[in-house]
């Protein structure tokens, strides 16, 4: 489009009102500046737009081409600002985050009921997905938002940490009897017992290979699980001894029915947080930020 838009414009109001006069009264210029502007418009497209008279203009069949597409493109304008005010009026917005299951479930549920209750109008889409995939789109802008855990390199991204967890072996007092009863009370719980962990595809996984590789822990038997729920609840029926994150079972280390295998080293702790591409202007994620601080 070689014209700019301000010469469409004043052809759009002097074809609406029919008359230059009028439409430099709405347009708030004057009558020879409106009468260059479409010259000059018609000059650049190399025909006549509108046939002058004593009474005013009026649309050639040219023009009147112009006129529609005109019409439908300021419509369209408008009603982006209508949007635009609404969505500034109602705190309407469109927050797209991404967070794995068990992060979304325990973690980020809680938070987004109090977001909610504060912006009932916000659009708000949740991606399902490993934490691998959450940063990738974080870094492409496709995503507005992620709950992670602290990446080693941050890759250019803000983090806003929320909460420490610690990974941890729990299983049932009855497995860990049984276990010790078939192989003896000096056996090595990894080498005997089923140790169950979430697959390699997860960001969880890796975090507890390198502690096992770093304390040269290897174990036999290993049943691969493909989430953290999956795990907590086959620890809980004494399936074998699971990996998981220690804060999601505290009810259930509480109460007995899961026990905790004591480690001579603690796995590292791992720090969950807000993960966000600090260029993203965004309305709907500059309101979460200013929401969780």
């Amino acid at each position: 489009m070689e014209q700019n838009l301000s010469q469409y414009k004043i052809f759009y109001e002097v074809a609406k009102a029919g008359n230059i006069s009028k439409a430099a009264k709405e347009l708030y210029i004057s009558q020879p500046a409106i009468s260059k502007a479409i010259s000059k418009l018609e000059d650049s497209l190399g025909l006549s737009l509108f046939t002058r008279s004593s009474r005013g203009v009026q649309l050639t069949s040219e023009g009147e081409i112009l006129f529609e597409h005109t019409r439908e493109a300021f419509d369209a304008l408008d009603r982006g600002e209508q949007e635009l005010k609404r969505i500034q009026e109602f705190d309407i917005g469109h927050l797209r985050i991404g967070v794995s299951n068990t992060l979304c479930k325990y973690i980020l549920l809680p938070y987004l009921k109090t977001f909610i209750d504060q912006y009932p109008h916000m659009k708000v889409t949740i991606e399902s997905q490993a934490t691998a995939q959450t940063l990738g789109r974080l870094e492409q802008q496709k995503i507005d938002l992620g709950l992670v855990a602290e990446p080693s390199v941050r890759r250019d991204l803000a983090f806003i940490p929320v909460m420490d967890i610690q990974d941890t072996f729990v299983t049932t007092p009855n497995y860990l009897e049984n276990l010790y009863l078939r192989e003896g009370r000096d056996t090595s719980l990894f080498e005997t017992g089923n140790i169950m962990l979430l697959d390699t595809s997860n960001m969880t996984r890796h975090h507890v290979d390198e502690y096992m590789e770093e304390n040269n822990i290897c174990p036999h038997q290993i049943l691969e699980v493909t989430t953290m729920d999956l795990l907590i609840e086959f620890a809980k029926i004494g399936l074998g001894i699971a990996c998981v994150i220690k804060e999601l079972v505290q009810k259930e280390l509480d109460s007995g029915l899961l026990v905790e295998i004591p480690l001579y080293i603690p796995i590292h702790r791992r720090t969950i947080g807000f993960a966000y591409h600090p260029s993203n202007q965004a309305m709907a994620l500059k309101t979460f930020l200013e929401f969780l601080y």
